[in-house]
């Protein structure tokens, strides 16, 4: 199906900008994944893209998804609760200081519990810890229905916004195929 997507490009200019929300959950951690596996980014990336039309990355060989993953600039944050995945965050350091929130989701049955605010504001401080000048973002209008109001409420300042057709499957593919057909 043909659909009008609307990007935002937001950034952040100054550490001092950052409007960090906390979750009192003593149940979630959120550490960084150090060592370089394509199955386990593969399964976030999915889990959490599914329901949102991320399809850019599902066709990646394991080879592609190393080679990204082994790179010195990224750095992915996981988000856990009592144990489990609930989502995660890829910052990656670009030229001229910059770095870029490449990817951000929690899973479905973490909505809702303030871990979105809580992993956004752990990872713009990396993004800051990491040297930059400039931390930014886009989201479109197929990601969750609070991701522009997420980052706005941290700080974030839309910059640029664009409106492109898109060709896209009938319906979001869910974590996996068949996922929530029952």
């Amino acid at each position: 199906m043909l659909v009008d997507v609307t990007t935002w490009y937001l950034e952040m200019l100054d550490p001092r900008q950052l409007r960090p929300a906390f979750s009192n959950n003593s149940k979630l951690l959120i550490t960084r994944a150090e060592v370089p596996s394509p199955e386990f980014s593969r399964f976030l990336y999915s889990s959490v893209g599914g329901d949102w039309y991320w399809i850019d990355r599902l066709d990646w060989t394991y080879s592609r998804w190393l080679e990204y993953l082994e790179s010195p600039e990224l750095q992915t944050w996981v988000a856990y609760v009592s144990g489990t995945p609930a989502g995660y965050i890829e910052l990656e350091a670009q030229l001229d200081n910059n770095v870029k929130i490449a990817y951000f989701c929690i899973l479905r049955q973490f909505w809702g519990q303030r871990i979105g605010g809580h992993l956004l504001s752990f990872g713009v401080k990396q993004a800051w810890g990491m040297g930059a000048q400039r931390v930014w973002v886009h989201t479109c209008s197929l990601d969750g229905p609070y991701a522009l109001a997420n980052y706005q409420a941290r700080g974030f300042q839309i910059y640029k916004e664009e409106t492109q057709t898109k060709e896209l499957p009938d319906e979001p593919i869910g974590p996996w195929l068949g996922a929530y057909r029952t």
